[in-house]
């Protein structure tokens, strides 16, 4: 009898990704545990709850991940629409989609793939400058202080009200500023609990900014639906993967 494929959680690292599967597609499990198949080329759009996925078969990945704001030049699909979801392509941009992921499926190495989407996306993007001049730099303080800063200080700083801060973050990213702020600390924290195991919460909680364990635990409970030790014991084999990269 065939092992069941385990599921894997998927962590919000505030970034969009463009997947297309040139493998077995992954199914998707929605918040009440309905199981869901995956299209063969998508956009997720921001991860604001838990993501359970798992492996129907032998997997291939192609993907492009995008900074917050970065989708904003491809497509005029709204931002909002594809939070927690995994929007098909043919949804997101017109022409034939259906060649590019014939593409990737055809292709012999990942060289090739990378190149492949390289020119889909550079054919795509729009010619104006549609990147907020004022999200760019709000993202950037973000990351800056680690998701440390105060979101009245950065509204200050960015020398916007706070209300059209958040308007914008709303429209161009699919986040508040505070939950991408959220993101940007947990994921500097679960780099660092990658690294060295789960020893001590709290030091780690401290050392990155959190009041204290709890408050370090109810953030990544909000983002994943557990605690950080059933988290890694879970997904010892593969967290790395699912922990996304630096912005």
């Amino acid at each position: 009898m065939p092992e069941k494929p385990e599921r894997q959680r998927i962590v919000s690292d505030g970034c969009p990704e463009l997947i297309i599967h040139y493998g077995d597609l992954y199914t998707q499990y929605q918040p009440d545990g309905t199981p869901i198949m995956q299209p063969r080329s998508f956009v997720f759009g921001q991860i604001t709850t838990t993501l359970e996925i798992a492996p129907t078969g032998i997997t291939g990945i192609a993907a492009a991940r995008f900074f917050p704001d970065g989708f904003i030049p491809f497509s005029g699909f709204p931002i909002k629409q594809m939070e927690n979801r995994a929007v098909p392509l043919e949804l997101l941009f017109s022409g034939d989609t259906l060649q590019l992921e014939l593409a990737v499926l055809h292709a012999k190495q990942n060289e090739e793939r990378i190149l492949i989407l390289s020119k889909f996306l550079s054919n795509k993007l729009k010619e104006n400058d549609t990147i907020d001049r004022v999200i760019k730099m709000s993202i950037g303080t973000l990351v800056q202080s680690n998701g440390l800063i105060n979101i009245d200080d950065l509204s200050d700083k960015i020398q916007i009200n706070r209300r059209k801060l958040e308007r914008k973050f709303s429209s161009a990213i699919g986040l508040s500023p505070k939950q991408l702020s959220k993101v940007i600390r947990l994921q500097k924290t679960l780099k660092m609990l990658n690294q060295n195991g789960t020893g001590s919460l709290t030091d780690l909680a401290y050392e990155n900014g959190y009041f204290d364990q709890a408050h370090f635990i109810k953030d990544f409970k909000e983002f994943t639906g557990v605690s950080p030790k059933a988290f890694y014991s879970e997904n010892l084999k593969m967290n790395s993967f699912f922990i996304g990269s630096d912005l």
